[in-house]
């Protein structure tokens, strides 16, 4: 073979093959859209070409969508730069990304439904896949930001992001925006605290150019958690945030019960049967406009405590005691918020009390009565 035809060959298999992308935490390459795709891979908003958005791999019906453009009799906003992608009946967007075979990640980015029916986006890398149901929305512009982990078990992955949809408009489906991944670490008990991550200092990647957190889905297991150590076994989900937009108890991270009972987390902790202990916990507000009285519910094994909380929406928080005598070698530790609240600026926004800073530890002579305070 010639050397202008071993160059033409070459040429020709770069352009069906997918670049492979080093890791590094935060922003995927181009993970907010905001290079787009050229004029001629363009009809419309519809992307034409498999590779038509650089660094991302598309198939089936995907739009590239400027901020403000109109749908009907509603306006399409973009959480962050100008541009985002939709997904339309069974489209995805996917990247291949090296990954440290053994190592946990998570991939963190924005939402939006553009129909009125209840939307799922399916999100899979490294022979591993989740649904995060979409129907319930827990901000007032339309978006928010959702959170799913996964064990790398190969060295290369496609992570791929997918709309299972079958609506009878091709068009309707999710927006996505800011695409992140972050690897995480995975928490260790102390014998200063039994509980893994108590602190949530261990979580996704949020995205610094929003304000509305990351919410971890409802029926995550620790095995697949983007919380480290923690199992969120509820019907809604939790939010996740950070100190940069909230107000935090402790630390930069903690985690707010939005959704009433219906939004809870537990841990399974290592226990002695018989022995004494005590679970502490911080409850507060995060200081966006929830106010009234909030209350977060706490059970260690068959004990539990209310603690009631009664917010002006401007942060703040108090700490709560509660011991209990293990019955077994496992005890699950759980928590959920005893209603529902939204936010008083909107009427509108899910919230409601924060949890941090929680802690277990094996005591010798515990408290007679459960103590609150």
């Amino acid at each position: 073979m010639g050397k202008l035809a071993m160059l033409g060959s070459l040429m020709l298999l770069c352009t069906v093959c997918q670049t492979v992308f080093g890791f590094i935490d935060g922003l995927l390459p181009n993970g907010n859209f905001e290079q787009g795709p050229r004029p001629s891979d363009l009809k419309g908003t519809q992307v034409l070409s498999p590779a038509g958005i650089p660094s991302w791999q598309i198939s089936g019906f995907v739009e590239y969508i400027p901020s403000g453009k109109k749908q009907g009799d509603m306006l399409l906003v973009v959480p962050e730069g100008s541009y985002a992608v939709r997904l339309g009946n069974e489209a995805s967007i996917k990247q291949r990304l090296k990954m440290t075979r053994g190592n946990r990640y998570s991939i963190s980015f924005s939402a939006a439904r553009t129909c009125a029916q209840a939307e799922q986006l399916n999100v899979t890398a490294s022979g591993q896949s989740g649904y995060l149901p979409m129907q319930t929305l827990y901000s007032s512009n339309g978006w928010d930001s959702y959170a799913w982990a996964w064990l790398a078990t190969v060295d290369e992955a496609e992570v791929v992001i997918h709309n299972p949809g079958v609506s009878d408009d091709p068009a309707c489906g999710p927006l996505i925006d800011s695409v992140a991944v972050k690897e995480l670490n995975p928490p260790r008990r102390t014998n200063k605290n039994l509980v893994k991550n108590g602190e949530f200092e261990e979580g996704p990647f949020i995205l610094p150019n929003t304000s509305w957190g990351v919410l971890i889905p409802s029926h995550i297991e620790d095995d697949h958690s983007p919380l480290p150590g923690w199992m969120v076994d509820s019907l809604k989900a939790v939010r996740y945030i950070d100190s940069d937009h909230f107000s935090v108890p402790q630390g930069h991270r903690a985690i707010e019960l939005l959704a009433g009972r219906e939004s809870s987390i537990s841990q399974v902790i290592r226990t002695v049967p018989g022995r004494a202990y005590v679970l502490s916990f911080s409850v507060g507000d995060a200081s966006n406009a929830c106010k009234g009285s909030l209350m977060i519910e706490a059970y260690a094994g068959t004990q539990t405590v209310k603690v009631a909380y009664e917010s002006k929406g401007t942060g703040g928080a108090k700490k709560a005691v509660l011991p209990f005598r293990a019955t077994s070698s496992r005890t699950r530790i759980m928590f959920y918020s005893s209603y529902y609240n939204t936010r008083s600026d909107d009427l509108s926004s899910l919230c409601g009390p924060v949890l941090d800073n929680v802690l277990v530890v094996s005591v010798r002579y515990p408290p007679k009565s459960q103590r609150v305070g």
